[in-house]
């Protein structure tokens, strides 16, 4: 049997879709059409239904996707470490979010760029879940830090660490609403702070208001940025309370330049999650990067 076959058919039942298989394997819709037809042909059975939206396995499909997967994954592996030497230098492709990109990830991914004979080249770009997703699975992207997890076997996600949410304001608002306030009457006694937040819709404080005061947030925001960094210069400067991740805002805590609002028994969190296509952590350069992460994401917790 034709490994390019295997391959092709590997990639469309991993993307479920001929054409971003295409995309992936840098062929055109007709040529991975073809391919897969050539291979059912071979097998006597269909390995796909087609559908409106992509295509379904058939159980045929993907009994041989679980057998052949491992076996093709562990080519490229030997493949890819046949490159590896001093001469070769990889480029890995991360995305994620602005803020934990930077604050985080790129910081973390620097000590791989050395000239050790294992480094790579790094290039980095930011986006929303969605987007970064998206790039991942065209193949623009080699690896990807989202807060969504993905659906569907064309990518794999892990688990990478969980950001606390804090609810902060300059230390003269909480002298205007008075500490005590704060304390007994809590979301009522914030209704009159103007808010600063990344978009019209204050994912952030809204999100906050539903799982700390089983609410709605009455205000509308004042300042929008949609860059948290800067969600934490005007907050620091006065402009309203905000919610931010613990990371980000933790040294303004611990200089006093912002107070914490509330301390709820169990605060807010959000899960970052390391995503890569399906069978690329056999690629040396972005198994090492992904490993790396995880192993600095045990202190950012």
């Amino acid at each position: 049997m034709d490994l390019a076959l295997l391959r092709t058919f590997v990639t469309v039942h991993r993307a479920g879709s001929f054409t971003r298989a295409a995309a992936l394997l840098g062929l055109s819709q007709p040529a991975v059409t073809s391919q897969i037809r050539t291979l059912e042909r071979q097998l006597g059975r269909p390995l796909f239904l087609r559908q409106a939206r992509g295509v379904t396995p058939t159980t045929i499909g993907d009994e041989l996707a679980h057998k052949a997967a491992p076996h093709l994954d562990a080519l490229v592996e030997i493949a890819e470490s046949g490159l590896d030497d001093e001469s070769s230098l990889r480029t890995l492709h991360l995305a994620g979010p602005p803020e934990f990109t930077a604050e985080r990830a790129l910081p973390a991914l620097t000590e791989l760029t050395g000239d050790d004979g294992q480094g790579f080249a790094l290039r980095a770009s930011f986006g929303t879940a969605e987007e970064t997703l998206e790039g991942l699975a065209s193949g623009h992207h080699d690896l990807a830090i989202s807060t969504a997890r993905p659906r569907g076997a064309l990518l794999t996600a892990t688990p990478l660490c969980d950001e606390e949410h804090v609810l902060v304001a300059a230390p003269r608002w909480v002298e205007r609403i008075g500490a005590e306030a704060l304390r007994l009457k809590g979301a009522p006694a914030l209704e009159d702070l103007p808010v600063v937040e990344v978009h019209e819709s204050l994912p952030f404080v809204a999100r906050y208001w539903a799982s700390v005061f089983d609410s709605r947030p009455a205000a509308s925001g004042t300042v929008i940025v949609p860059d948290l960094r800067a969600v934490l210069a005007c907050a620091i400067a006065g402009a309203g309370l905000a919610v931010l991740p613990r990371y980000l805002c933790a040294t303004a805590l611990d200089h006093g330049t912002l107070l914490a609002l509330h301390d709820p028994a169990v605060p807010p969190l959000r899960t970052y999650f390391l995503v890569v296509r399906t069978g690329t952590l056999a690629m040396p350069h972005i198994a090492r990067a992904h490993e790396w992460l995880q192993r600095a994401a045990t202190a950012w917790c």
